[in-house]
């Protein structure tokens, strides 16, 4: 009788082995395939947003020189319409993460800064000028130099960014999506991402 109960002891805990180590190869497998299925939905989202905005602005540009002194002042000037095409970018392409199977956690580590490109085109009216100040290609360069710097204070001033980066939360927002359907966890800076409101709160 001993000898049969221990057999019976003996083959319970053979079975409760192989039960045992294959529920922890299921649930490997399962953590491969999550991992596997989160970093290819990463690279889905890896594209590039485009926000684009368009500025229109006069400018009237004045240049004096004196000539022999204070005895006779040249000065010629020019009107000059700026048209110019702005787009506020962010190659996804470029986030850096991890992604940790065991723990069950994406991290961002780094969010790519957004990528400007205002592409101005001028037209020039009215320009006077004579033989003793003429209008040369130093002209045209502090012309664009001081375009430049009011289209970049525009853009400043304008919803343009404000609504790159609202996109950028946007498609941000699929990773926690995904994260929590798969019952892992996303983090950025540290800090997890409990609920799609606290993705407004990154610091970019």
């Amino acid at each position: 009788m001993r000898k049969i109960l221990f057999g019976v002891i003996i083959t319970l805990v053979v079975l409760f082995t192989f039960k045992y180590c294959g529920d922890k190869q299921n649930e490997n497998i399962v953590l491969q395939e999550n991992s596997a299925l989160i970093q290819e939905q990463i690279k889905n989202v890896g594209k590039l947003i485009v926000t684009e905005g368009h500025f229109s602005e006069v400018f009237n540009y004045k240049n004096s020189k004196a000539i022999f002194g204070d005895y006779f002042t040249s000065e010629k000037k020019a009107l000059v319409v700026v048209n110019a095409d702005v787009t506020v970018a962010y190659d996804l392409s470029k986030i850096e993460f991890n992604v940790n199977a065991s723990t069950k956690t994406l991290t961002i580590v780094k969010i790519p800064k957004e990528e400007i490109k205002i592409s101005p085109d001028f037209e020039y009216y009215d320009i006077q000028a004579d033989f003793l100040n003429p209008f040369e290609a130093k002209d045209y360069n502090a012309i664009k130099v001081i375009v430049k710097k009011s289209l970049e204070k525009k853009l400043e001033a304008s919803d343009l960014k404000k609504n790159a980066e609202n996109r950028l939360i946007s498609e941000l927002s699929k990773f926690y999506i995904l994260t929590n359907s798969l019952g892992w966890t996303l983090e950025y800076n540290s800090m997890p991402i409990t609920n799609s409101e606290e993705l407004l709160k990154i610091k970019l």
